[in-house]
């Protein structure tokens, strides 16, 4: 795997959510790198994935409540185990559950294996509510996908937080699990 720094020079074969993601952090002027490899449906792949941009691969849930009228974006360490319960009391959400395909890709734009905090740019409802473990602030940069899972990028938290989300009106949620 290579390092790149930004976009690929050529968009052409790469699908239209990626090239959406660049356009928009290139706008609001995020600097971030980038890595191309196979589809990151593992987390073996994603910790290869770490150690070439010596950054940690948010895992990324996609969780609604029993009713299906609350969604949530969960960002939290990938090697961390997620427990619904910690999550659900803090929330005050009696019990959640991960969201369907049809709503992931209704709010987010997304396919399972592609979630990715980016996805909120697409989230012009406002229907998905962004919910990040603390641990993950603690770090200088993020990692995560370009609405796709064959490449990955690393940027700036503080960019992710003071340029991407206010610029797609979200508001993070931090929680402790």
């Amino acid at each position: 795997m290579e390092i790149f720094h930004g976009r690929p020079e050529d968009c052409r074969g790469r699908e239209a959510r990626e090239v959406r993601t660049y356009d928009l952090l290139d706008r609001l002027g995020v600097e971030y790198l980038r890595t191309d490899h196979a589809p990151a449906t593992t987390m073996e792949v994603c910790k290869e994935i770490d150690r070439v941009l010596d950054v940690l691969i948010c895992k990324n849930l996609f969780l609604c409540n029993r009713q299906q009228t609350r969604f949530y974006l969960l960002m939290m360490p990938g090697d961390k185990p997620f427990k619904t319960k910690d999550l659900s009391a803090q929330l005050g959400v009696a019990r959640l559950s991960f969201g369907s395909e049809d709503f992931m890709e209704q709010f987010l734009g997304l396919h399972p294996g592609s979630v990715s905090v980016l996805g909120l740019m697409n989230d012009t409802d406002k229907q998905v509510r962004l919910v990040i473990d603390e641990e993950v602030l603690r770090d200088e940069y993020v990692g995560c996908h370009p609405c796709q899972n064959t490449s990955s990028i690393k940027l700036r938290t503080e960019d992710l937080l003071h340029k991407f989300l206010p610029a797609v009106g979200h508001e993070p949620t931090v929680v402790r699990l």
